[in-house]
């Protein structure tokens, strides 16, 4: 029986001299529920407007961007170049 006590005793040990396991803190939590949300304003509007032409890419982003704001998301700004932005000439 005292080996039996032993063992208990030293895995009771083990158990509260070992650190508490990894958890997501609050701002892991936060910026997941706001890229959740962001990935399902991204599939309605890639739902809404399926073609990629230049007119569904616009409303496309368009639609995205709306619900953004609609949901108090950060809305970010489109990064592909326009023709204004092109390559500057030598």
């Amino acid at each position: 029986m005292s080996k039996l006590a032993g063992v208990a005793l030293l895995l009771t040990w083990a158990a509260l001299a070992l650190p508490n396991p990894a958890s997501a803190d609050a701002n892991w939590k936060s910026n997941s529920a706001v890229w959740r949300a962001e990935d399902h304003c991204t599939q309605a509007a890639q739902k809404a407007y399926p073609d990629y032409t230049p007119e569904s890419n616009a409303k496309r982003e368009e639609a995205r961007q709306s619900c953004l704001r609609g949901n108090n998301l950060p809305a970010a700004t489109a990064t592909q170049p326009t023709t204004s932005q092109a390559t500057p000439q030598h």
